[in-house]
């Protein structure tokens, strides 16, 4: 190795050198129905050992061979991604909301040796190890198993120590699959080098976030198959020592109950969780007397004049309390952030730290701690990060050592996104201020072109038509039309899901009614080429990926428009 050449050793200091340095801090824990169930730095490191010395020593694991994790997010799900590192292997987390079919798919791509599997999905794996001849060997992680000739993380043999397996930078750590239904599965190669970047460059918004480099402790509610938690929410808040719990069920009260119990801090959450939360709040204050309202209301405009959040959180200290006390702020990331509930829990007290990134950039581009009171800004490019804006288009480039190494077996699409200067095409409408900050304005593949030529992008309408009382969902893609003097041309069409109350007091005839009439007026807000000419009603929530990002296409097949 020469001196330049960076090896997985940063992410092996995780289990080396953090072990140690935070031995008995729990840095992972989750609550079963036994429990709570919690690692420490030191018995995190353990695990990882123990489990890896068995894959390079008894399964005689080959260096650059994949390990898929078909799990939810768990204590032991840390252990598999650390014991991967050390023997060598290329890490492949599974969505656990894929089908068979899509899973076979994106196996079949990457042909890993190893699966290791929750109790809750083992007779999915036991299937897929059918399907897919490359995978010889399954363990369970979390159970003792029952299965013959299935081996079980906790029965290892106590043994610790083997030739741990340095590999370079330029080697594959990770490969994320972004896709699995139809066509060949796209899977973004993550080296050793973009990891190091990131942790690197992530240092300095934490350090922002947490001054005085105090330990938190933090939730999870990201799935560990999507990068955003599997660098920022797992590998940089360990490396910094903090204590991570996950939860096993996303419903608000059950979210709440676990940061009550742990006082929780900090998070990281995708826009529509936010949004969640603050319908959730919003409805208890409407169950509340008049006089409470009433309060509320004034006290929530006088605090839009308070620079501090120590008195905001006094002044609503009820709301907090019901979040144990603790909760300060979170990183928003994976969607764009809707300004009124980032503003919304900024007046409370809770600072939200919108972010920006993609699975190509290891993820993250920006992290917004320096201008959050300009909600629409993501934030400076973070440090190594060069950005550029291609003019006509709009689009985003970046360039830097967080950028993919390319997608896996598919040069040709990895060609179409990373030129030959190694600036990634992100697809993205961007616009930079003069002081380098960036606001991402909409998706080039979202974007409809009308008959007169002009552009409309669907996130701005859909931002409009969100602040709706009556709407639940909205979303807004461009359609043919297959009538009239336009036939064959793009029209705006909204696809609108209206909050599930409104079918208990009126019928469906009237919410139409209301929803097209409130459209309308929320409408007025917009040039007349960007209004909806087009609204769909749907009962049905849309389709949506495991961060809570709708899925444009699979809604515009079921309009069959």
């Amino acid at each position: 190795m020469t001196q330049g050449e960076l090896r997985n050793s940063r992410i092996l200091s995780h289990i080396e050198n953090k072990t140690a340095e935070y031995e008995n801090r729990i840095a992972l824990g989750i609550k079963s129905r036994y429990g709570w169930r919690e690692l420490t730095y030191k018995g995190l490191g353990l695990l990882s050992r123990k489990l890896a010395r068995y894959i390079i020593e008894d399964l005689e694991f080959k260096k650059g061979d994949g390990i898929a994790i078909l799990s939810e997010s768990k204590p032991e799900y840390g252990a598999c991604v650390f014991a991967s590192t050390l023997s060598g292997g290329i890490t492949i987390p599974l969505d656990i909301k894929l089908s068979e079919y899509e899973l076979t798919s994106i196996l079949n791509d990457c042909l890993p040796s190893i699966m290791l599997v929750s109790q809750h999905y083992l007779d999915m794996a036991l299937k897929l190890q059918k399907a897919v001849s490359s995978i010889k060997h399954i363990i369970l992680i979390d159970e003792h198993s029952s299965y013959p000739g299935i081996a079980d993380l906790y029965s290892l043999p106590e043994e610790y120590n083997a030739k741990w397996r340095q590999r370079s930078s330029k080697s594959t750590a990770l490969i994320i699959y972004t896709s699995g239904t139809t066509g060949a599965p796209k899977g973004v190669e993550i080296t050793y080098r973009n990891v190091n970047a990131q942790l690197e460059c992530l240092t300095d918004p934490i350090n922002e976030i947490l001054p005085n480099g105090e330990k938190i402790t933090m939730l999870s509610i990201l799935p560990m198959n999507h990068l955003f938690e599997m660098t920022v929410g797992f590998s940089v808040f360990l490396n910094f020592g903090h204590t991570i719990y996950y939860t096993t069920s996303l419903k608000p009260k059950d979210i709440t109950d676990v940061m009550k119990e742990k006082k929780v801090e900090f998070m990281l959450a995708v826009p529509a969780f936010l949004k969640l939360l603050k319908a959730g709040i919003e409805k208890e204050i409407k169950s509340m007397p008049k006089s409470a309202q009433f309060m509320f209301k004034f006290m929530y405009h006088l605090a839009r004049f308070i620079p501090s959040y120590k008195i905001k959180r006094m002044i609503f200290s009820k709301i907090h309390n019901n979040f144990g006390g603790k909760f300060f702020g979170c990183i928003a990331g994976g969607a764009p952030l809707d300004l009124d509930v980032g503003a919304f829990f900024e007046r409370i007290g809770i600072k939200v730290y919108q972010g920006y990134g993609l699975s190509e950039t290891s993820p993250v581009v920006c992290v917004n701690t320096d201008k959050r009171w300009d909600m629409a800004s993501v934030g400076r490019p973070l440090r190594g990060f060069e950005a550029k804006i291609v003019p006509g288009t709009g689009e985003l480039l970046l360039r830097g050592p967080s950028v993919m190494k390319g997608y896996h077996n598919q040069p040709e699409m990895t060609a179409e996104v990373i030129d030959e200067e190694g600036w990634l095409h992100t697809g993205d409408i961007a616009k930079l201020s003069g002081d380098g900050h960036l606001y991402i304005t909409g998706r080039i593949k979202n974007m409809i072109v009308l008959n007169g030529g002009k552009k409309v992008f669907p996130e701005e309408v859909e931002s409009v038509l969100e602040k709706s009382s009556y709407i639940s969902e909205v979303c807004v893609l461009g359609t043919s039309r297959t009538f009239g003097a336009k036939d064959g041309t793009e029209e705006v069409t909204a696809v609108i899901v209206p909050k599930s109350e409104l079918y208990n007091s009126y019928s469906d005839a009237d919410i139409e009614r209301m929803i097209r009439l409130d459209i309308k007026s929320l409408s007025e807000r917009l040039a007349q080429y960007k209004r909806p000419t087009n609204i769909v009603i749907s009962k049905d929530e849309l389709p949506k990926t495991t961060t809570r990002k709708v899925k444009r296409k699979e809604v515009k097949e079921l309009i069959k428009l």
